[in-house]
């Protein structure tokens, strides 16, 4: 997957599939992130449940397919993440939604498949086109807007920024930082001389309130987490800070073959957060030049 052979994922995948006992399917002793769900069988013509046992961003990933999916099946239900179901009301395909809670899922359906699996059987490869969409807020006058997300989950803390490392954005003339991190911050960014911050609060918790910041501001800066998928499912302009050994869907180029608007700053060693940040900040430069002296009001939507 890594290396963008799909048909040999799916080769591989389909061994694994074989090699597995079906007595061990969606197995309740097993945390949800580790379950599998979908047997094998046909989704053709069949009453689908989708289910969502992985994170926030993995869902918004994969639900690029349940349009595909619905195509197929006689009827599609996806079971997500309550926070995400006003977001995916929109997302052409599912026949019902309904939220998922972690002590009482939905009872199985006639074809379960838990939605990183719809890859696998649909075999279809990764699209970049914006499925999501999410109306702008207001926006300040005269500004170029760059929201940063410098935290990921505390799993994989090699993932996150720290924060004083993007005090340089905030430097370039013309750029004011925006907020996408849940709780307190930018207040340190002032400390460190980048006094141009807007910190529009806590919204964070509520996913569609941070659409809508994706959606208002002219570039989003993030590290690998629900904000980067959610930023790249809109369509928006997407600079990506990943660590050295980063995760398989990101593969090893520049751009990303899932999301289109995403551009991929990787480090060079691990722990080195400096150069990938300098070539930000000359991109950075760059886009500017392109707003003040170019189309500003084609510029924001790149």
């Amino acid at each position: 997957m890594r290396a963008g052979a799909f048909d040999a994922a799916w080769a591989v995948s389909d061994a694994v599939l074989r090699s597995r006992d079906p007595a061990t399917r969606d197995d309740p002793a097993l945390p949800y992130h580790l379950r599998w769900v979908w047997d094998g069988r046909s989704l053709d013509g069949r009453r689908v449940l989708v289910r969502c046992y992985h994170g926030l961003g993995d869902t918004l990933q994969f639900c690029r397919y349940v349009p595909a999916l619905r195509r197929r099946a006689a009827h599609v239900t996806l079971e997500a993440q309550p926070e995400l179901l006003p977001l995916l009301r929109a997302l052409p395909g599912p026949d019902r939604l309904i939220p998922f809670r972690l002590d009482a899922p939905a009872p199985a359906s006639e074809c379960d498949i838990e939605i990183m699996e719809l890859a696998h059987a649909l075999r279809l490869p990764p699209g970049g086109t914006p499925y999501l969409s999410a109306e702008p807020l207001p926006q300040p006058a005269g500004d170029f807007l760059v929201g940063i997300c410098w935290q990921a989950g505390g799993w994989d803390p090699e993932r996150s920024v720290p924060l004083p490392v993007l005090a340089p954005l905030a430097q370039v003339p013309g750029v004011r930082l925006v907020s996408l991190q849940r709780g307190p911050g930018l207040a340190e960014l002032s400390a460190a001389g980048a006094p141009a911050v807007l910190d529009p609060g806590d919204r964070s918790a509520d996913v569609g309130a941070v659409a809508r910041l994706l959606a208002t501001v002219d570039v989003v800066v993030t590290v690998d987490t629900m904000v980067a998928h959610l930023a790249g499912a809109l369509g928006r302009p997407t600079w990506l800070l990943l660590k050295a050994e980063a995760d398989w869907r990101w593969m090893t180029g520049r751009r990303s073959c899932w999301y289109d608007s995403v551009r991929l700053y990787r480090q060079a060693r691990p722990g080195q957060w400096a150069e990938p940040l300098a070539q930000m900040r000359t991109d950075l430069h760059s886009l500017l030049r392109q707003h003040h002296y170019g189309n500003p009001g084609a510029n924001r939507r790149l």
